[in-house]
C-alpha cells in the first residue's frame, strides 16, 4: 500500500447491511411504498432473492430484505430467525432525520402504525415503529451540535 492510497483509499465501507423479513413482497411495499426507500437490487437465482432497497438521501447504502433460509439456513434455523423477528427480538435500525415529529407524521399518513410516539430524549427526539416481519425501527433526530 502506497502513502498516496492510505491518505485516499478507494471508495470503501459498509455497503450493506440485512434485516430478515418473512415476506419480501410485503417488505419490498412497506419499504418502497411507505418508508419511501427505492429498490436498488432484486435479482433471483432459483429460489434465493437478492432483494436490498435504500434511502434516496443515503445511495451508497442499502439495506437487505432477505429471508431466512436455503442456501444460508437449514429450516429449523430459519424458523427460529423468523420467530424471532416477529417477536421483535432483533436489535433496532435507527434512521437520523431532521425533524422527527414532520417524518411520523408524513409515515403515519403512509399507513406506518407507531409503537412509539416522538418523545423528547436527552436533547434527541426519538420515535419507533415496526415492519411487517417485526423489525424494529428508531427515527431519531438528533440533538443541535452544542445543545447537548
Amino acid at each position: 500500500m502506497t502513502m498516496t492510497s492510505l491518505m485516499n483509499p478507494p471508495t470503501q465501507g459498509i455497503g450493506v447491511v440485512g434485516v430478515y423479513v418473512d415476506d419480501q413482497d410485503a417488505a419490498l411495499a412497506f419499504y418502497v411504498d411507505q418508508l419511501g426507500f427505492r429498490v436498488h437490487t432484486d435479482v433471483r437465482n432459483g429460489s434465493y432473492r437478492w432483494l436490498t432497497v435504500q434511502d434516496p438521501a443515503q445511495p451508497s447504502f442499502q439495506l437487505g430484505l432477505f429471508t431466512p433460509g436455503a442456501p444460508m439456513h437449514d429450516e429449523a434455523t430459519a424458523q427460529t430467525l423468523r420467530a424471532m423477528v416477529a417477536k421483535g427480538a432483533m436489535p433496532p435500525l435507527v434512521w437520523h432525520v431532521a425533524d422527527c415529529r414532520a417524518t411520523c407524521a408524513q409515515l403515519r399518513e403512509r399507513g406506518v402504525e407507531f409503537t412509539q410516539e416522538p418523545v423528547d430524549r436527552y436533547g434527541n427526539v426519538d420515535a419507533g415503529f415496526r415492519d411487517p416481519a417485526g423489525n424494529g425501527w428508531k427515527v431519531i433526530q438528533r440533538a443541535q451540535e452544542g445543545a447537548r
